[in-house]
């Protein structure tokens, strides 16, 4: 198991398989339904799990009697029979790894890697290897879904922000889905902000990418080469050119960091929202002042008695948690 995926432990794994062997083996009686039942609500993930050891099982049953007759595994006679309603946890019990074997790889070659979610909380940043070996970092309270097809990777990034260390495959390109438009390559390295459905930044660090603007990304492809960002919002689209010191303030977030150059307090307060995963806002007088400096993301508090010192606003916090920063002046 790629421990980097968002998968199911081990122990999940077990009682998944041996739960969906059951269900196809027999009609459970009642008191055997509500230990399922109890098993089931302990955990929200473990129904996902059954249903997808349900699935893998039906589409063994059809595959097994196929594979027997063509050639590609090989059951004693005697043991043809267990095949008629077979689940594939029976096949460890019956001495069949190698037909288990045979049947893994004819179903993963025909599908390429399954499709998942991976995502990383509020606060916290995460790392992940995906299954043909791009490394993806997450900033904060952010999800990609990712299909790692036969033909193309493709990932999904509703809102948020995500550092691709792409994996070369000339015959699979790469491609990110934001609402905001989309970035295609075969290999590089390349940062995706996006915050709604018109705003999208893309900056590279090596090799090059594709970028469409625009939410049903029908315009033509900008070509990206290293050092280089656009940026597309509801106002256009614009290109510049960072030198490494600005490239490495644009990635500061992989440590933890936001560095503010001339930043709207509105923008700054924005981006600690998205970390924290709470709601941060700011009047109109306040949220035009423009604050620099480097920050700890994680540093909220820091931050916010920072901004009151210097910027003479005051930050008003709710029990929610939400917060909102005022002029002095203002109510």
């Amino acid at each position: 198991m790629n421990p980097t995926r968002k998968n199911f432990d081990s122990e999940t794994e077990d009682q998944a398989s041996l739960w969906a062997a059951r269900l196809e083996g027999a009609t459970l009686a009642a008191s055997e339904r509500a230990e399922l039942e109890s098993w089931l609500a302990g955990d929200p993930v473990r129904k996902e799990a059954l249903a997808l050891f349900c699935r893998l099982s039906e589409r063994l049953d059809r595959l097994v009697p196929e594979l027997v007759a063509t050639g590609s595994i090989e059951v004693r006679e005697e043991r043809q029979t267990a095949f008629r309603g077979f689940s594939p946890w029976k096949l460890a019990t019956a001495g069949l790894a190698a037909a288990a074997l045979a049947i893994g790889v004819f179903w993963m070659e025909g599908r390429g890697a399954a499709p998942e979610t991976i995502s990383a909380p509020a606060g916290q940043r995460q790392s992940f290897t995906l299954a043909d070996g791009t490394r993806v970092e997450l900033n904060a309270n952010t999800s990609v879904f990712v299909e790692n097809g036969r033909a193309e990777r493709r990932v999904r990034l509703a809102n948020g922000e995500a550092f691709f260390v792409v994996s070369k495959d000339k015959s699979r390109p790469f491609i990110v889905e934001t609402p905001a438009g989309s970035v295609q390559v075969t290999g590089t390295m390349f940062n995706v902000l996006t915050e709604a459905s018109s705003k999208l930044d893309v900056t590279v660090v090596e090799g090059s990418v594709q970028v469409r603007a625009g939410a049903d990304s029908s315009s033509g492809p900008v070509l990206l080469h290293p050092g280089e960002r656009l940026s597309a919002a509801e106002g256009g689209v614009s290109l510049s050119n960072l030198s490494p010191s600005d490239l490495e303030d644009a990635l500061a977030w992989r440590q933890g960091k936001i560095v503010c150059e001339r930043m709207s307090l509105s923008e700054a307060l924005a981006r600690f929202g998205h970390y924290h995963g709470i709601k941060i806002t700011a009047t109109p007088g306040a949220g035009v002042l423009r604050v620099g400096g480097r920050f700890s993301l994680d540093d909220l508090d820091g931050f916010l008695a920072q901004v009151e010192q210097v910027k003479k606003v005051h930050a008003d916090r709710d029990p929610s948690g939400a917060v909102r920063v005022r002029l002095l002046a203002e109510p």
